[in-house]
């Protein structure tokens, strides 16, 4: 025997075998596969742990749907929970805690506390699992015609869109998988239509199971391959809220991540990608936005993580000095404390640790990380007893640069740590933005010559008011912020030509723009009144999941439970490329600000003293046991075993509750063909209803009939049909079987087509 029929037959026994419900089973599949592609748009914010229990809980829902009786309804629900709960305990990672309970005076108190600090755990994880779990069941349920396969299929693709719209992802991916999962349901809804329809010409195509599969199969594997090895471009459609929203000159908000800096550009031409740029001479033009993770950063306080620092303001950009800039460049040893030529001795500052695991093997000059930073523990090996040789610090910039020449490769991952100045206005305020060095000072007051009167008119004009330079810089600030609007495509037709300054054009004819303008504009503003700044790039702090933001307790957190420091795990993204600016101040060094409108920047403050809690008195009747175990409880939520009980109890009951609803039972319940049949007849009667075709009250339904039958001659034998086999189930003690069944409901189909 060759290998084809070989395979032949093979392929027609795996049909033999899972062909009882086999559209029941593959339904499911399609139901969970949907679903799971629906919540990646949440897998770069969620722990692993969340996104993997989740996928879980709706694979083993399937194959509880699959290996159990289709009758035994409440069964298979309690099943899906039972394996839910396993997939999340399993990925919570409570299969590697081991909670004891004494061997001595063992109470229901320590049983309760062990289920509960389990259950603690399960948090917020269960939560998730559940609600999906609950939308699978309440789906499958609900998906019996072809319309609502339709509609789940609209609703997975719609809640894509309106994520693509409001989150800085793009999830074409997530759509294009969408469709082509849609496209195999709907084939294989046709076939298991032409399977009741025609049970013959089923019969005759399963003989011949490659002949049937393999056409389907090729032609939708050339669809997706060919989306798959296209070239990455940006979509070419928008979703309409988008496009309505641009058409209006304006651009839609995002609800996570920071949007940024864009790559370098020829303003001739038309928009690049954002991400971190190269060349900074030119500035301008407009950018979409890449959402591409570029990065990782675990830290202990939120930040901007800087990149390089330019002085030179040429008119239409930023670049280096070589006769000025990066004088001093350090060699940097494990562990070793860089130099920092700024003097803080009036500021307090705060530690802040981070370890960085680059996402793409971009190469960039310098190492990204909080500023400035005081040592570097390893980089790509943490056991590496000394750093590589191209790492180097500039001492003036403090950069970390990464002077590999030529560029061949960039380090994957490494460990700093930085010592951030903790913002204190009143302290600003009593000192002055210089150097004690006069040099120094004019080296950042630098502006080309051909620089507009009207922008240090300007500048002026907005500092008139302030009594220091602490001030001076937060108000050219916070006029930038209030009187310019961001965009990541400025209006480059509003530019008259009079003017080839780039901040004077920002200013007085765009009037709008992204972090490149604010904050260019703002340094230049900054040097117009004698303030020494400097322009710095890198990454605004990017996003991490939402479940680090807040403790492990359930609710809704005050805004004294929220995350204060910022601690955790941030994901970097080419959209979070930003610039901002720096102001020296005499005595505590370089001072971020952020010109551009809807950022802020992650300050450290101080924290306001508060008075000690009063020392409590001793109790000598102190029982030792009974407090060591009144201390344990003190950490134990009783509250999170008693609502996670209810919890699963309401859902069980809930599921149990929609079975045996009239609407549930009359659908999906397993009746008697007569009961069916009877059943079909009433639902043809409302529609003939809905359609003009009244039954009076004195008419029976036969009379009624006959007095449509006239205006629909075609329908005249289908409704006799109809009626008939409707009075022998009504009024008759014969059963009518399943084919009989079937008979009818085609009967029913045949005369709602026409209706």
């Amino acid at each position: 025997m060759s290998l084809f029929p070989r395979l032949t037959a093979f392929c027609r026994q795996v049909i033999i075998k899972i062909s009882p419900n086999w559209y029941f089973k593959l339904s499911r599949l399609f139901i969970a596969l949907m679903l799971i592609n629906t919540i990646r748009i949440f897998e770069g914010f969620w722990w692993k742990e969340t996104f993997y229990a989740a996928s879980f809980t709706l694979l083993l829902a399937v194959l509880a749907d699959w290996l159990l009786p289709r009758g035994m309804r409440a069964l298979r629900i309690v099943a899906q929970l039972m394996l839910a709960l396993g997939a999340t305990i399993y990925f919570a990672g409570l299969k590697k805690v081991v909670l004891t309970i004494p061997e001595q005076e063992r109470h229901w108190s320590d049983f309760f506390h062990l289920i509960g600090g389990y259950a603690k755990q399960l948090h917020p994880f269960i939560w998730i699992s559940g609600a999906l779990l609950l939308i699978y069941i309440l789906f499958e349920t609900w998906i019996k015609t072809r319309p609502r396969l339709f509609g789940f299929i609209s609703v997975n693709i719609l809640v894509l869109t309106i994520a693509d719209s409001f989150t800085p992802i793009w999830l074409w991916d997530e759509v294009a998988w969408t469709v082509f999962l849609g496209l195999l349901w709907l084939v294989a809804n046709h076939l298991h239509k032409l399977e009741r329809q025609h049970p013959g010409s089923w019969q005759e195509l399963i003989e011949y199971p490659l002949q049937l599969m393999l056409p389907i199969i090729v032609v939708l594997s050339l669809l997706m391959t060919a989306g798959i090895v296209m070239p990455s471009v940006s979509p070419i459609i928008q979703d309409p809220y988008t496009m309505w929203k641009e058409s209006k000159g304006e651009t839609v908000n995002v609800f996570l991540g920071d949007k940024g800096i864009e790559a370098p550009v020829d303003v001739s031409t038309s928009n690049s990608s954002s991400g971190y740029g190269r060349d900074d001479s030119q500035l301008g033009g407009g950018f979409d936005f890449d959402y591409s993770p570029v990065m990782t950063i675990t830290t202990t306080h939120r930040s901007y993580w800087k990149g390089e620092t330019k002085t030179e303001y040429s008119g239409e950009g930023w670049s280096v000095n070589d006769s000025t800039d990066r004088e001093r460049l350090a060699s940097v040893g494990k562990e070793w404390e860089l130099p920092l030529i700024e003097g803080r001795d009036l500021a307090e500052t705060m530690k802040v640790d981070q370890q960085i695991r680059m996402s793409n093997n971009d190469i960039y000059p310098v190492l990204f990380a909080a500023s400035p930073i005081t040592s570097v523990h390893w980089v790509d090996d943490p056991d590496a007893s000394v750093l590589p040789k191209s790492l180097k610090w500039a001492v003036n910039e403090q950069e970390l640069i990464w002077s590999d020449k030529p560029l061949r490769r960039f380090p994957q991952s490494y460990s700093v740590t930085s010592e951030v100045t903790i913002l204190d206005e009143e302290g600003l305020r009593k000192t002055e933005a210089e150097f004690s060095d006069p040099a120094e000072t004019k080296k950042y007051l630098q502006l080309p010559s051909s620089l507009p009167g009207r922008v240090r008119s300007l500048a002026d004009t907005i500092t008139a008011g302030a009594v220091d330079d602490y001030d001076k810089a937060k108000l050219i600030e916070t006029y930038l912020r209030q009187n310019f609007q961001y965009t990541n495509k400025p209006d480059k037709s509003k530019l008259t030509g009079n003017s080839g300054d780039f901040v004077d054009q920002f200013l007085f004819e765009l009037k709008e723009g992204y972090c490149d303008y604010f904050s260019t504009a703002m340094a230049v503003l900054s040097r117009s009144v004698g303030l020494p700044a400097r322009w710095v790039k890198g990454f605004a702090p990017g996003v991490m999941p939402a479940s680090e933001y807040v403790p492990s307790a359930g609710g809704i957190p005050s805004e004294a439970e929220l995350n204060p420091d910022g601690a955790g795990t941030y994901t970097v993204r080419n959209s979070d490329a930003h610039s901002w600016v720096e102001i020296y101040f005499e005595g505590y060094g370089w001072i971020p600000f952020e010109p551009t409108a809807g950022f802020n920047f992650p300050y450290s403050v101080q924290e306001v003293e508060q008075e000690p809690a009063p020392t409590p008195s001793a109790d000598l009747n102190t029982d030792p046991v009974k407090e060591e175990v009144s201390k344990s409880d003190a950490g134990f939520h009783y509250s999170a075993v008693i609502w996670s009980v209810i919890s699963v109890f309401a859902v069980i009951v809930l599921a149990l509750a929609l079975l045996r609803t009239p609407w549930i039972r009359s659908r999906y319940r397993s009746y008697s063909g007569n009961d069916r049949i009877v059943w079909e007849t009433e639902r043809l009667l409302r529609l003939c209803r809905r359609k003009g075709y009244e039954r009076e009250e004195h008419e029976t339904l036969r009379e009624a009939i006959q007095r449509w039958s006239p205006s629909h001659k075609r329908l005249n034998t289908l409704f006799r049909e109809v009626l008939d086999e409707f009075e022998r189930a009504k009024y008759s003690p014969v059963q009518a079987t399943s084919a009989d069944m079937d008979r009818f409901i085609m009967k029913i189909k045949a005369i709602k087509e026409e209706l």
